[in-house]
């Protein structure tokens, strides 16, 4: 044990001119993390603009917290790529706040498909299908629908949906004529893009 004290008492007095910096910087962590864990049960827009005051007080005292500056830059930078996602969870009811939740949701549906068509690798139609196909489980699991709330709502976000669907299995559908004959489907390719570059 005193050998363990010593160590202890010699490690704090080499570090104790980092732990005020170091201090600083895990307050204004832990006000971020206050903010996005919505105790207050605020709006989006309100969590956001709650948020963005805690942004512009790390800017202010980034340099003031030297080594630890640059950690500021990374959280500032990681914060700013998750931003158009960021606060959606505070509005819309029952949507993950975080990616370990998200993927919690994603790999219970892979279960799912894996446990019911037996095969361990992802299944084509998820992943072509993936829009539809991943909301309708989950939305499953919450709850049961009535017949009356299967109605279709807005027809043109279902026919933008179908599109979008029909594009990606086209696309699945021109992988897998590739992979099957590369040498056939580029010979098909060059005569389409022969015929389309002839004058008429």
């Amino acid at each position: 044990m005193r050998e363990l004290q010593r160590l202890l008492v010699r490690a704090l007095k080499k570090t104790e001119q980092v732990w005020p910096v170091l201090e600083k910087a895990s307050a204004l962590l832990h006000q971020a993390a206050h903010v996005l864990a919505h105790h207050e049960e605020e709006s989006g827009q309100a969590v956001r603009e709650r948020y963005q005051a805690v942004l512009l007080t790390m800017r202010q005292q980034q340099a003031s917290l030297g080594p630890l500056s640059s950690a500021i830059s990374t959280f500032l930078k990681v914060t700013r790529s998750y931003w158009p996602g960021l606060f959606q969870c505070y509005d819309v009811a029952d949507l993950p706040r975080t990616d370990n939740e998200l993927e919690q949701c994603f790999g219970s549906v892979r279960y799912a498909e894996r446990r019911a068509s037996g095969r361990r690798g992802a299944i084509a139609g998820l992943v072509v299908r993936g829009p539809a196909r991943v909301l309708t489980a989950l939305a499953l699991r919450r709850q049961c629908f009535l017949p009356r709330g299967l109605s279709l709502k807005d027809p043109e976000a279902w026919y933008i949906l179908r599109e979008q669907l029909t594009t990606r299995r086209e696309a699945r559908r021109k992988q897998l004529r590739f992979r099957k004959d590369p040498a056939a489907y580029l010979a098909a390719l060059e005569e389409v893009l022969l015929q389309t570059s002839l004058p008429p």
